[in-house]
């Protein structure tokens, strides 16, 4: 399955803009073949908008979801999107995956939330595992620091995650992340893992970029630069297959020597 890689902190504070946006990089990653976008962290809004969040968020099944629908429908590949989502009072830090035939397969919100801003105007999750199929690969969704932890990606590796999509805003000085963390947490996991990262600068954050996918051998199949970008890369369900049946860690894992770690 050709995924896409959306790098762009889109038009922070515009959800039209966004959508555009969102529409003109559908279209592109469509006709390179793709069957999966996934996007940066708050692209739907924008991240550093500060009490704009509550005034924008919406319901998982609002009108910029069903926005989402028609662009996924329209140019015929699904769509990882992230934004902030409301539900009664309280707000969360969402990604949500749409079908290419306009369906909601699966919604997330974020777990572990970084940092003072996140948790002034966010609620975090509380379900560590959410998942849908597509193309007969597995995808489950993280948001940015939540990737950090890696009892995060061990649970989603052993709830069978083939694809794992983490949309981020990860910023300067911790671009170690993108470069090191996410190529390893691939390989001890044996999974393909995409970190989709917004660019540039944007209020008192600087977002790196270097969003890549990388696949259960280490290695990143794309990466992009430190500006807006759309990247691509292929999950191959046979190679995970064999690289798995090559590196049994799962297998030889030890579950009664980890109690102290909880």
């Amino acid at each position: 399955m050709r995924t896409a890689l959306l790098q762009s902190s889109g038009r922070p504070g515009s959800t039209v803009e966004n959508l555009k946006v969102l529409d003109e990089a559908a279209g592109r990653a469509a006709a390179a073949g793709a069957g999966l976008l996934v996007t940066p962290e708050m692209f739907l809004t924008g991240y550093a908008i500060g009490d704009a969040i509550g005034r924008l968020a919406e319901p998982a099944d609002g009108e910029c979801a069903d926005a989402i629908a028609e662009i996924a429908t329209n140019h015929g590949l699904a769509i990882a999107y992230a934004y902030p989502e409301r539900d009664g009072d309280a707000v969360f830090n969402s990604a949500q995956l749409i079908s290419a035939d306009g369906t909601r397969l699966a919604n997330y919100r974020k777990t572990h939330l970084f940092g003072c801003f996140e948790r002034d105007h966010f609620t975090p999750g509380d379900q560590q595992i959410v998942q849908a199929e597509i193309d007969g690969v597995r995808v489950g969704i993280l948001i940015c620091y939540d990737v950090e932890f890696p009892e995060n990606v061990r649970a989603h590796a052993l709830a069978g995650t083939d694809l794992l999509v983490v949309p981020t805003a990860q910023m300067h000085p911790f671009q170690f992340v993108a470069e090191s963390m996410i190529p390893v947490r691939a390989f001890e996991n044996q999974m393909y893992v995409a970190y989709v990262n917004r660019a540039g600068r944007e209020g008192e954050f600087e977002f790196v970029g270097l969003s890549t996918l990388a696949g259960p051998d280490g290695i990143a199949r794309t990466r992009a630069g430190r500006g807006e970008d759309l990247v691509l890369a292929d999950v191959d369900p046979a190679f995970l297959a064999a690289s798995r049946e090559a590196n049994p860690y799962l297998l030889d894992r030890r579950p009664a020597l980890y109690g102290p770690l909880v």
